[in-house]
């Protein structure tokens, strides 16, 4: 059986819950308000609710089964430990794909909010430099996300106290309210990949000291401080812009800035706005990079993958070819317009989440059982309550994988010279 080099434990609670609220607090901070607010009307609130209930849901059973897997890969990992390799490979699979999209929509919204006439060489160069930031080590991957993160709920507390504090446009002169109760739950999808982050923090688990004690706290910290975040902020929108206002902006947390009169606050939150998709960004590479890792370690993917190297033990193949794919998206693809389809491969892979902690023997009080079986229904709900286009393009993602992977296995079995 081959052996592979394992990365060394060098994270702790601060680091971990940073690097998963980094993660939720993305770009989809800025935007997100907008197009739920478009389906759900005034009624966004209850979509947030619904999120955070179901993202509770995921993050508990995420915490039960990475403290007992404390290896890179998360629900990879898990799937195969508990339900079976092809699970496991439907979650790992789903995941790369999708999170390899994102990260590419993560990197030119970047370069839009920065130069938007030289957005895309703007996220090449935002990828290369976060790569280059994670092959120097994990610690200084935790480093920069701090630092980021930082900037990010500065920003927050501004346009929370301009809110506030500011005038009040007249909820008259918006437009019609929009939304109904119909589209609470596409906007509960739509807010649900604002908590998703905390997924980091498990393909991270081989690299978290005392991850048995470690990752659930992270987890659990990193969700409650970003749903206290999200609802804080939902609500301040809802009732300083109005909805009609609110669903027709293209940047709701500036349009808040700008309407109670401190409009030279614009700049430090397009800086915010920038810092938060660099923190997403880094989180995302990271943890597409770990998942790739342990994809390798199992032959799911190329070998080749699976080799850690250099002092700051990093999987620097696996890290160097999520990069590579990111970069040959941005160069080919309008991406905006295709990674639609990442937000249901992701509510696939917490389904999975769900299902393997449903099969856990040993499992604290705070974890029932039913508690499992609520995450995985809601994942579903969600999944299939998305834009037909989004189902069917990550459908057609997952089968290609799949097989994929059956003619591999069926090659591998083959005896020599048939």
């Amino acid at each position: 059986m081959q052996t592979h080099q394992r990365l060394q434990r060098r994270l702790g609670v601060f680091d971990a819950t940073a690097i998963g609220l980094g993660s939720m607090l993305g770009a989809g901070v800025f935007v997100v308000f907008s197009p739920a607010t478009a389906l759900a009307g005034r009624l966004m609130i209850v979509s947030v609710l619904i999120a955070g209930a179901i993202a509770y849901c995921n993050a508990v059973a995420s915490a039960q089964l990475a403290a007992k897997y404390p290896a890179s890969g998360g629900t990879y990992v898990y799937g195969r430990k508990q339900l079976g390799e092809w699970p496991g490979f439907i979650a790992g699979w789903g995941f790369v794909t999708g999170k390899t999209a994102s990260c590419a929509a993560m990197a030119l919204t970047f370069g839009h909010y920065v130069a938007p006439d030289y957005a895309t060489p703007l996220a090449v160069a935002a990828v290369a430099v976060l790569t280059a930031v994670n092959l120097m080590g994990i610690t200084r991957t935790a480093l920069l996300t701090r630092i980021l993160l930082g900037i990010v709920l500065a920003t927050l507390v501004f346009v929370a106290v301009a809110g506030l504090t500011g005038p009040h446009p007249d909820p008259g002169a918006s437009a019609q309210s929009p939304g109904n109760a119909w589209g609470i739950l596409p906007a509960a999808g739509l807010m649900f990949f604002a908590f998703a982050g905390y997924a980091r923090i498990a393909t991270l688990g081989e690299e978290v000291k005392d991850p048995s004690r470690t990752i659930p706290r992270a987890i659990l910290a990193a969700l409650a401080a970003a749903f206290v975040i999200y609802l804080g902020l939902a609500a301040l929108l809802l009732w300083h812009l109005s909805p009609g206002r609110l669903a027709d902006s293209l940047s709701p947390l500036l349009d808040a800035v700008a309407l109670s009169g401190f409009s030279a606050g614009g700049p430090f939150v397009q800086a915010g706005a920038a810092a938060a998709c660099l923190g997403a960004l880094l989180a995302l590479i990271t943890g597409v990079g770990r998942t790739a890792l342990a994809m390798a370690r199992e032959r799911d993917l190329p070998a080749a993958l699976a080799r850690v190297h250099g002092r700051h033990t990093v999987p620097v193949a696996a890290e160097l070819s999520v990069a590579a794919a990111v970069m040959l998206l941005l160069a080919t693809t309008d991406v905006l317009t295709v990674v639609g389809f990442s937000s249901f491969g992701v509510l696939i892979y917490y389904s999975v989440t769900n299902a393997a902690a449903f099969t856990l023997a040993e499992r604290p009080g705070s974890a029932p059982r039913w508690l499992n079986a609520a995450g995985f229904a809601g994942c579903l709900i969600l999944a299939f309550t998305l834009p037909l286009g989004s189902v069917a393009g990550m459908v057609a993602v997952l089968a290609t994988g799949v097989g994929g992977r059956f003619l591999v296995l069926k090659f591998r079995k083959r005896p020599p010279g048939a």
